[in-house]
């Protein structure tokens, strides 16, 4: 446990990482103490009544689901995101230089039944070096009925998926999506305790299905991570900005960018 007793260090074995390169993901555990985790869900929803309401079927997806860049929007968060427990991990599966890449908050409140679509993270922000993992940390316990992640063991083995011909447009939600098609009887509910981390490698095929809680939310902290020198493929290999974690970077915008912060 850290100094300031909000966040649990981690360390992966040899096994861990094993289970990691065999199957595109791993549930790290718990990574919040409980008066970290309480007021990590007190910042993120302070931040998110700023901006959101309560889940309305009228609303789109945006509107009722996402909240991006929530570590401008809350300290606990940007010291999580940025020098907690997870970083340290990610130096272990991608290497030395390691980024911020994304933070967001994705939540299904009870009521929001709409599912989420396979597809791979890097089908939506194709990155390279082809590394990179996605964290989601639970503000509460997520299982089948509130809308858990679904995923494809095993599948990151597959590669990039073109998917270049597979985008559908939803005027309504304001959304492209991707809608891949796999054996749903290779997948498997991954539920999460409040406080606990799981992540995934940019190619495992995952998804979730609708909140069908009556009284439970699901709320989810998103955190993307990248080696330091990736580049978006589909912004003619531009450097993905985010905030220099670890190491070094080839890149001046990257070492510089948010560095005050």
């Amino acid at each position: 446990m850290n100094a300031n007793q909000l966040f649990i260090d981690k360390r992966l074995t040899v096994e861990q990482i094993e289970f990691y390169n065999e199957n595109g993901y791993l549930h790290l555990g718990k990574t919040l103490t409980d008066t970290g985790l309480a007021k990590m869900i007190s910042e993120c929803m302070d931040a998110w009544k700023k901006e959101k309401e309560d889940y309305n079927e009228e609303k789109n997806w945006l509107q009722n689901a996402l909240l991006v860049d929530i570590h401008k929007k809350s300290k606990i968060v940007r010291d999580f995101y940025f020098e907690g427990p997870i970083p340290d991990v990610m130096t272990q599966v991608i290497g030395p230089n390691i980024k911020a890449a994304t933070s967001q908050l994705t939540f299904k409140m009870r009521g929001n039944t709409k599912s989420f679509a396979w597809h791979q993270d890097n089908g939506y922000g194709e990155l390279d070096p082809y590394n990179t993992i996605s964290s989601l940390t639970a503000l509460e316990d997520v299982d089948e009925e509130n809308g858990c992640l679904r995923i494809i063991p095993g599948s990151h083995k597959q590669g990039q998926i073109d998917v270049s011909q597979l985008f559908k447009k939803d005027r309504k939600e304001q959304t492209v999506t991707i809608d891949l098609e796999v054996d749903e009887s290779e997948a498997i509910p991954i539920p999460m305790k409040a406080g606990e981390t799981i992540f995934f490698h940019c190619w495992t095929l995952h998804q979730s299905r609708g909140n069908f809680s009556k009284s439970r939310d699901r709320r989810i902290l998103f955190m993307r991570y990248a080696d330091a020198n990736a580049v978006e493929v589909y912004n003619n290999r531009q450097p993905r900005l985010g905030k220099l974690l670890k190491g070094s970077t080839e890149f001046e915008e990257v070492a510089n960018f948010e560095k005050d912060i």
